[in-house]
């Protein structure tokens, strides 16, 4: 059965500069290992092809900006998919060709012509670069396929006085980093914070928006003492509960201890990102994380809109 296409290409957009606003073309041609046939940004990096979601785009016409696509240099205009949140290493089918995505976002060092321009640059934050791995014709319209290992990229942040002060050293921290990258997730940012509400939450905040993890576990905080306050301020992030993974933690660990339930632990979303929180020890850390670890990749690929249905469809009857 051909899987249904996670998205599509809304425009091609070629320039014979670097640094310069894109034309949107018809069609065009990838060519493997060296980027779009034409354009300036083209050649044996890896950052041969740029793309960026509609989604962006439109995000600044709302914030009074008269652009469309290739405005911000984009290759490649994407619809249906927040491809920032693709990690490095996906693979994307698009039409006939194969892309594989190298670098999420960019450090812009100069005020590009975009910018001077528009007055803003998305690129920098949400666009994504990638290689050509199969070459051919790519046009407005044509398909948008994920293919990818995982879709997890995953953020730590550890809740603790004693290791924000640098006087503990990360073990629980480690712990989780370790198991993410087992379990084939890009780990891509870890941190530190005291426990405090305030500070959580912006770290919280900052993860789920400016790092684009579709994953955060924290770790630490969320047992009965007065500084125990991870869950306040998860909660004071999220858009929606998605308790399930909490509740699960919660049950397989009374199966162990009656300790299990002086958690307070939270789990839910901020966008598309799932945060769950974690305990503060490394052995609880390990434990409860092989509780849910079956369930995060489909969960990620669902607050994606990625793939099909939870369930197969039912066999048709005589």
């Amino acid at each position: 059965m051909t899987r249904a296409p996670d998205g599509r290409v809304v425009s091609v957009n070629v320039a014979p500069e670097k640094g310069a606003r894109k034309t949107p073309v018809e069609a065009a041609t990838l060519i493997a290992g060296h980027g779009l046939e034409g354009d300036g940004h083209a050649g044996p990096g890896h950052r041969q092809v740029s793309l960026l979601a509609l989604e962006s785009i439109v995000a600044m016409r709302d914030c009074g900006l008269d652009v469309g696509p290739g405005d911000f240099a984009e290759n490649l205009t994407t619809d249906g998919i927040a491809v920032v949140r693709l990690p490095v290493g996906a693979r994307l089918r698009v039409g006939a060709t194969r892309l594989e995505v190298t670098q999420i976002g960019k450090v812009c060092h100069d005020r590009c012509e975009i910018f001077r321009q528009a007055g803003d640059c998305v690129m920098p934050r949400e666009g994504i670069f990638a290689r050509v791995l199969e070459g051919g014709a790519v046009r407005a319209g044509d398909d948008l396929v994920v293919e990818v290992p995982t879709l997890i990229r995953a953020a730590v942040l550890t809740v603790s006085d004693k290791g924000s002060r640098g006087e503990r050293e990360d073990l629980s921290g480690d712990t989780l980093v370790e198991l993410l990258e087992g379990a084939g997730a890009l780990v891509a940012a870890r941190a530190i914070v005291a426990d405090e509400r305030e500070a959580i939450t912006a770290e919280l905040a900052r993860l789920a928006d400016k790092v684009h993890a579709t994953l955060v576990l924290t770790t630490g905080g969320t047992g009965l003492t007065s500084r125990d306050v991870t869950p306040e301020a998860t909660l004071a992030v999220l858009d929606r509960e998605a308790p399930g993974f909490a509740e699960a933690m919660r049950a397989g660990s009374l199966a162990k201890t009656p300790h299990a339930m002086l958690s307070r632990a939270v789990s839910g979303l901020r966008g598309r990102t799932l945060i769950v929180n974690m305990p503060g020890s490394p052995r609880a850390c390990r434990e409860q994380f092989a509780m849910i670890a079956a369930a995060l990749p489909h969960a990620v690929e669902k607050l994606l809109d990625l793939g099909g249905d939870c369930a197969a469809p039912p066999a048709p009857t005589e």
